[in-house]
């Protein structure tokens, strides 16, 4: 499993706000306390400069506490806009390739379909529906990870791929051969070839591996109430709906709108040649 920043975030939301709020209601008044206990008994005598020395040092707050008003406010608003706004996830696998490679770092709107509680994704506001030809980032029902792919079926679709073509509800989408191109899976190099896929208006790369695919049990899936079918760009080379069935909207965690930077695996400097809005 990933580790989940989300749930990291509230905890240091939580435990920062709660040793505030103790401060407050509790431990700042006992400070305030013994400092009028020091001026009613222990004042006489005292030059200016030693009395405001003592009254600081009685009325400081601890380390702690001084840390926690420090960061509960910066760390609230982090929580706000990763939550409601904008999140950013760094590409892991390239089944979205030629669209997303591998180190990619991307930006996803998190309210694009709808304004969800952090950690336990409960929509508290809806805003849209996603669409084909989208591409999304959500927990697939198998594992707590995110998986990011495009939106190939909407709930009451039928979906068919079959000799590597895709078709929905029955009518084939719309595919146009570029070039031959080499394509990197984890047994080396292979031989395939580049696509121009149109889903829904959105114009968007795939590309395929020649000669036989990867064997899957099925080939037509219905798609349920509340669900969407997710593929990868990969088309040969991608975990998705095909393997593990469909995504739930209720772990829909936004859309991802765009690519801001990129770092090559091991020790490269990040570059922001591939800066672009992904369609």
């Amino acid at each position: 499993m990933d580790v989940d920043f989300s749930v990291i975030l509230v905890s240091l939301v939580a435990f920062c706000g709660l040793l505030w709020l103790l401060d407050s209601l509790l431990i700042k008044k006992s400070r305030l306390q013994a400092v009028e206990q020091y001026i009613a008994t222990q004042s006489k005598g005292k030059s200016e400069e030693e009395l405001a020395l003592a009254i600081d040092d009685l009325s400081r707050e601890s380390l702690p506490v001084e840390y926690a008003k420090s960061f509960f406010p910066v760390l609230l608003l982090v929580l706000v806009l990763r939550s409601f706004l904008i999140e950013p996830f760094q590409i892991p696998t390239g089944s979205m390739i030629p669209t997303l490679e591998v180190g990619d770092f991307i930006l996803v709107n998190k309210y694009a379909y709808g304004v969800r509680l952090p950690v336990i994704g409960t929509k508290i506001m809806s805003v849209a529906d996603p669409q084909r030809g989208e591409v999304m980032v959500f927990f697939p029902p198998h594992e707590a990870k995110y998986y990011i792919k495009r939106v190939i079926g909407l709930p009451g679709d039928t979906v068919r791929y079959e000799d590597k073509r895709l078709y929905i509800n029955g009518e084939i989408v719309s595919e146009e051969y570029q070039r031959d191109i080499s394509i990197e899976t984890n047994i080396g190099s292979l031989d395939g070839t580049l696509h121009r896929e149109t889903i829904n208006g959105v114009e968007h790369a795939t590309q395929h591996i020649n000669g036989a695919a990867r064997q899957r049990s099925r080939t037509t899936w219905v798609i349920p109430n509340g669900n969407y079918f997710m593929m990868g760009d990969n088309r040969d080379n991608s975990s998705d709906s095909r393997e593990w069935g469909t995504a739930s909207e209720n772990k829909i965690v936004g859309k991802a709108i765009a690519v801001w930077m990129h770092k090559e695996p091991g020790f490269h400097l990040p570059t922001f040649s591939r800066n672009q809005r992904i369609k």
